[in-house]
Order: structure tokens, then C-alpha cells, then sequence
């Protein structure tokens, strides 16, 4: 819509004219009002009985009659100014934003009218897609909660067909060929009992059991942790420790299930003979104010420019059998920690995810 100011004085005319116009058909009216006696006088009109003693004297009654017109002429333009021109001027002035007009204010206030109900029909429109969105919701929520317990009913049975192929193995007599089948079985079951872990532990945050910790420990089990899965990829992997960093109010659990995530994600990311750089940092970091930072850096590929914002998403993943959960499930632990976890990344220079924890607000920070 067009907006253009209208000035004050365009509307201001137009409602003198107007009640110039009124007051004159007031007089008009009052003058034929007046001129009653004088035809009654020259016979030219009869009053009813009534009103028979009005013609005894035609000229004083006439001058008062007029005077008495005048006056409530007069009267009712002020009461109609007041009461009905004043107003719409009012309205016209703070409305004087309504499109192509030419200073009329009736014209500015039917186009700030059909303004107002332009609003109210997009209003109405953004809150039918508010509503249809919330019902998309509530029925994703109805689907999650199904999924939930669809995965949690088949991770029993995959557990049993787990244990009862394992023991298959160990009592029967296999060849060569016969012992590779066998392991691409149990490798697709554990791939299928990994996705099954991961989207039940998404769906089900567990709740965190708070304990003061020192990040730079959860570092060193991860590490200990995945020794082995990091020889396998024969990445080097280089810890940068000024000293240790204070202790924190965490889940050491939650956290090592998040640093394992990260660094298995920046494994396969890189493949073989890659190098991961794990540093610790502690500083100043609105708007939390002491804060731990935690910074992995790989040198792999990177991530393109339009995947950046799809890698946090549930499910999203690049890898064939990879459940797009790792990343997700490392972000919300951190951020149940009351810190976050960002990506740092430019194709062809690797990927740094930044965690960042808040410290404890006491002297525990001089004393590490």
C-alpha cells in the first residue's frame, strides 16, 4: 500500500466548507421560518386555530422568529462540530496515512479503514497457518512418541538375535566364506542396534547427574576411551593443555558421551591419516562470564557453506550408515549443561567444533 501524508490544512478546509454549507441551509430554513407571518398577513397563508393568534402582530413575531431560528442555528453548528465534524477531523488527522487522497478526510478515513481490514485479513491468515503449524506439531509429537516405542519394543528382540548369533559362532564349525557371512550379520546388527540406541537416548534425554568435574578428565577418558578407534584410523592426535581446566557442574557421563561423538564424527570425517587437535581454553564469554572452551579441529574436508545449518538437525548425515545423531545428541547435552556447541568450518580447512561451558563462580577458578 501507497502511503502519502495528507496536510492538516486540505482537511481543515474541506470541513469549514461544510459547515459554511450547513449553516447557510440553517438560515435558508430560518428566513422561510420568518417569512410565515408576512404571508399570513397578506392572506396568502391560514394557520390552523391553534395557531390563530400568531398573525396579530406579523413583523415582531417574524424578527423574533428569525432571531430564535438564528440562534439555534447557530447553537446546533456548534454542537455539530463539536459533537460529529470535530471527531471525523480528529480521526482524519491521525489517519492521514491512507493512500492516494486529495485532502477530502471522508476519503482518508475509508482508506485507513480498508487499511485496518487489510491488516486484520493478514492477521487472520498468519494465525490459520499458526494454527495448521501447531496441529503439524502436535502430530509429529504423536508420531515421535510412537516411534519411541516401536524402537524401544524391537531393541529386545535385536538384543536376543545378538546374543544367540554370538553363541552360533562360537559352537559351530564355520569356513572361510561362512565366517565373513557371519560377520556382516553381526555387523549389521550392531548398525542396527547403534540406530535404535541412538533414537531412543534422542527421544529420552536422560536426566543429568550433576557433580563438580574437571572437563580436562572427561578429555582424557574420552581419549582412553577410543585409544583404540583412533588407531584404527591412524589418526595423530595432539592435546593443547596449558594446565588443567577448573572443575564444572556436569554430568561427566553426558559429557563424555558428547566429546565421543565429536571426536568419532571428526574421525570418519577425515578418514585415514588424518590429525586432530583438541585444545582447552578458559576465559570471559558473554553472556555466561567464565566459561570453559573446548575446541576439536580436524583436517578433514570441512562442511560445504549449505550443509552447515543441516548438521545439527536430527537424522541429517552424509554418511551412508551413519544415524545423523551424534551431532544432535552432542548439542543438546551442551546445552543442558547451560553452555552451546558451534561449527567452525572452511571447505578444504578441516571443521572446528567449539564446546563452551559455563565455570563455577567461585574461587575455584584461581585456585586450578
Amino acid at each position: 500500500m501507497n502511503w502519502k501524508l495528507i496536510p492538516p490544512g486540505g482537511i481543515t478546509s474541506s470541513l469549514r466548507l461544510r459547515v459554511g454549507l450547513l449553516l447557510f441551509l440553517l438560515v435558508v430554513v430560518s428566513m422561510a421560518a420568518a417569512a410565515l407571518p408576512l404571508l399570513m398577513v397578506g392572506g396568502r397563508l391560514t394557520l390552523p386555530e391553534p395557531l390563530a393568534d400568531f398573525a396579530a402582530n406579523p413583523a415582531a413575531d417574524a424578527i423574533a422568529l428569525l432571531c430564535t431560528i438564528l440562534f439555534l442555528a447557530g447553537l446546533l453548528g456548534v454542537v455539530i462540530y463539536r459533537q460529529v465534524l470535530g471527531p471525523i477531523r480528529r480521526l482524519a488527522l491521525e489517519g492521514a496515512f491512507g493512500g492516494e487522497v486529495t485532502g477530502n478526510e471522508v476519503e482518508v478515513l475509508v482508506g485507513r479503514v480498508r487499511h485496518l481490514l487489510d491488516t486484520m485479513h493478514r492477521t487472520q491468515a498468519q494465525l490459520e497457518e499458526s494454527h495448521e503449524t501447531l496441529r503439524q506439531t502436535e502430530k509429529l509429537a504423536l508420531v515421535g512418541k510412537l516411534a519411541a516405542g516401536v524402537a524401544h519394543s524391537v531393541r529386545n528382540p535385536l538384543t536376543s538375535v545378538k546374543l544367540r548369533l554370538f553363541s552360533l559362532e562360537r559352537s559351530l564349525t564355520l569356513d572361510t566364506q561362512q565366517r565373513e557371512d557371519f560377520e556382516v550379520i553381526a555387523d549389521e546388527i550392531r548398525h542396527l542396534d547403534a540406530i535404535v540406541s541412538n533414537f531412543l537416548e534422542f527421544s529420552r534425554r536422560p536426566k543429568l547427574r550433576m557433580q563438580t568435574v574437571s572437563p580436562s578428565d572427561v578429555v582424557d577418558n574420552t581419549l582412553q576411551l577410543l585409544k583404540h578407534r583412533i588407531e584404527s584410523f591412524n589418526v595423530q592426535v595432539q592435546l593443547h593443555r596449558a594446565e588443567r581446566l577448573p572443575v564444572v557442574k556436569g554430568d561427566p557421563e553426558q559429557l563424555k558421551e558428547a566429546l565421543v561423538n565429536l571426536v568419532l564424527n571428526a574421525c570418519e570425517a577425515m578418514g585415514y591419516d588424518g590429525r586432530l587437535d583438541i585444545t582447552e581454553e578458559r576465559g570471559i564469554i558473554n553472556p555466561l562470564g567464565r566459561a570453559i572452551v573446548i575446541r576439536i579441529a580436524d583436517s578433514g574436508p570441512g562442511v560445504p557453506i549449505d550443509r552447515r545449518d543441516d548438521i545439527f538437525q536430527p537424522f541429517f548425515s552424509t554418511k551412508e550408515e551413519g544415524t545423523g545423531l551424534g551431532l544432535p545428541i552432542a548439542k543438546s547435552i551442551f546445552e543442558e549443561h547451560g553452555g552451546w556447541l558451534h561449527l567452525h568450518s572452511a571447505p578444504g580447512r578441516g571443521a572446528t567444533f567449539v564446546a563452551v561451558l559455563p565455570a563455577l563462580k567461585d574461587d575455584s577458578w584461581l585456585r586450578s
